[in-house]
């Protein structure tokens, strides 16, 4: 038998025996796969949306800043960036609504990549917490917030990112623009001014951090800019962007690695998943099993790692300040096609 022959014999022999070892493992995988890229379609979205369209019902829309409380509570929609970056949509897809603190990651993003991470989480914790998202936690004790997702973490946060005046906020917006490819975003100003005029709490903890020394400021300008972020509106469409952004290491749904950094996805990734849902995190963990960021605006964000991203809205909210409609579309999809990290 020639050299060549018998080389061709031995390697053949080899794969056939691992292909036989491991065909349960390699087929789980290539099914997992198979599942995500070609079954979730618009009419799956659609039948998941009308399942749990009326748990609007069970929820509150936000009332704490006034503006808010203003939004049709029955409003939902549901969107999908598929892994090639196809975008599936249902429901109210045009409905706008205010980003809230889904713009913490955003924030993070732009001071992580300005400062770095040790010169950000020298000044915060990457701790979960069993508190809500606005309380005080950690100040009064050592004068840390918790983590960058809290309210007092991602007013420090903003602060910390250069610039005067409106600059620092100016630099998020253009960064949920550039990761949504939507140039048309834009702030809502009676958000902002309801935030703005409503806001003592968020005040309070930015006084107590510039009492600490945590915060440098003259002025109110840097807690504005915080205010001014969460007043950012978008869509569920937007938020589907989003999640698939840090769900490929910051490429952007078209291909696009202006930004590409596998360890700021892995920041925050790990930050959405431990901290994202606030005290609802660990159980959220537990039955999603994903990265996500909510807000009180009604929307949140999802990142199946290196797969794809998924956007929801519904205003009406749980106990703990998540869209509870937007939950249970989340918890089906995920249950569907075995998209948590721990199927």
């Amino acid at each position: 038998m020639k050299k060549n022959n018998l080389s061709s014999l031995i390697i053949a022999t080899f794969l056939i025996s691992f292909i036989g070892t491991n065909q349960t493992v390699y087929a789980q995988k290539i099914a997992k796969e198979i599942n995500v890229q070609k079954t979730i379609t618009k009419e799956v979205l659609t039948s998941i949306l009308d399942k749990n369209k009326n748990l609007y019902t069970q929820g509150k829309v936000a009332n704490y800043i006034p503006e808010l409380g203003k939004m049709q509570s029955n409003k939902i929609a549901f969107s999908v960036v598929t892994e090639n970056g196809k975008v599936l949509n249902v429901g109210d897809v045009n409905q706008k609504f205010t980003i809230q603190s889904i713009s913490k990651i955003i924030s993070l993003m732009v001071a992580v990549n300005e400062k770095g991470e040790k010169k950000i989480f020298d000044k915060m914790g990457y701790f979960g917490t069993d508190k809500p998202f606005n309380h005080f936690a950690n100040l009064d004790l050592n004068g840390k917030p918790l983590n960058p997702l809290m309210n007092a973490g991602a007013i420090l946060t903003t602060s910390l990112i250069d610039g005067e005046g409106d600059i620092p906020y100016q630099k998020i917006l253009q960064m949920v623009r550039y990761i949504t490819k939507n140039p048309t975003i834009e702030i809502n100003n009676s958000v902002y001014n309801s935030e703005k005029e409503t806001g003592h709490k968020n005040r309070g903890m930015f006084y107590i951090m510039k009492n600490t020394g945590l915060i440098v400021a003259n002025n109110e300008d840097k807690l504005d800019n915080y205010f001014r972020q969460c007043s950012i509106e978008v869509t569920a469409e937007d938020l589907a962007k989003i999640g698939y952004f840090f769900a490929n290491h910051c490429t952007r749904f078209d291909g696009d690695k202006k930004y590409y950094n596998k360890e700021i996805s892995k920041l925050i990734e790990s930050q959405m998943l431990t901290a994202g849902m606030y005290e609802f995190s660990g159980e959220y963990a537990r039955t999603v099993g994903l990265p996500s960021k909510s807000g009180v605006g009604g929307g949140i964000t999802v990142s199946v790692p290196n797969k794809i991203g998924i956007g929801v809205f519904s205003p009406a909210l749980d106990s703990h300040g998540n869209s509870l409609a937007g939950y249970r579309m989340i918890l089906d999809l995920v249950n569907q096609y075995n998209l948590g990290l721990f199927d």
